[in-house]
């Protein structure tokens, strides 16, 4: 990991754990879990907001006064609002991708939840997606949420990626592999 993403990661985590510690206390884990999913679709939605939040041409203030007022439009808990607003007070608003992310596996983490990164050829259908859930579940012993994406250049197959580990099932992979045992023979 680079420095400044080390730097970022590190900032994001200590927000993270503030933030979910304070919601864990007021019982507001669900609520919590509500407003990050809102923010992180915003987010990902609004390029103005994306390039509010990193922006060094907008000042504190002004980065304080937008956030506060998403914040209200959202009808965001008070602890993420303040969170936000301390956020921007320091300059450190450009973490909030990162803080979101952590706060997310914070939340995964209480409820005992893993996220799983699948990749496919072409998108799961909602029963393979509920089953693929389940087995992941019994080989791993917590519940699994998925994260699907496709990728036409698997072919056919699955990349599942829990954790640390790395299950790659795709014809991609497949042909790598027997390409790297026909250059071994010849």
């Amino acid at each position: 990991m680079s420095e400044p993403a080390s730097i970022s990661s590190g900032i994001a985590a200590r927000y993270a754990t503030a933030i979910f510690e304070i919601a864990k206390e007021g019982n507001a884990l669900a609520d919590l879990e509500t407003n990050v999913t809102d923010l992180g679709a915003a987010l990902a939605d609004s390029a103005d907001l994306s390039s509010m939040i990193s922006s060094p041409m907008i000042s504190r203030e002004q980065q304080g006064a937008a956030i506060a007022a998403i914040a209200d439009k959202m009808g965001m808990m008070p602890v993420l609002k303040n969170g936000l607003s301390v956020m921007a007070q320091k300059r450190r608003l450009f973490v909030l991708p990162a803080l979101l992310a952590a706060l997310q596996a914070l939340i995964a983490e209480e409820k005992g939840e893993v996220t799983a990164e699948v990749t496919s050829a072409k998108a799961l259908t909602k029963t393979q997606s509920d089953k693929l859930a389940k087995t992941l579940s019994e080989r791993v012993g917590k519940t699994v949420k998925i994260n699907a994406a496709v990728d036409e250049s698997l072919i056919g197959g699955l990349v599942v990626k829990v954790g640390s580990k790395m299950i790659d099932t795709s014809i991609r992979a497949k042909l790598n592999s027997l390409q790297n045992a026909m250059k071994e023979v010849g």
